[in-house]
């Protein structure tokens, strides 16, 4: 599972362009604004295309995918 858990923090990465969600996985991404609305939509169509998971955007609210770790969670749990 630690290689999923690091793709989905490089992607995280990638898309909000912010390197310390590598690190520091517990971060309030929306709150530290570090990922908005559209950045998040990008990040599932992302995880959809990496994982093959698929979760629609108002399958789940924010604070369910507000960090690094709820978001490997959830994908973890789909797979």
């Amino acid at each position: 599972m630690s290689n999923i858990s690091e793709q989905i923090a490089e992607l995280v990465a990638e898309i909000s362009g912010e390197d310390e969600v590598l690190d520091e996985r517990d971060l309030d991404l929306f709150e530290e604004e570090i990922l908005d609305s559209m950045a998040a939509i990008e990040l599932l169509v992302a995880i959809k295309s990496e994982f093959g998971v698929s979760i629609a955007p108002t399958e789940l609210d924010r604070e369910e995918m507000n960090t690094v770790n709820k978001i490997i969670e959830r994908v973890s749990e789909r797979m």
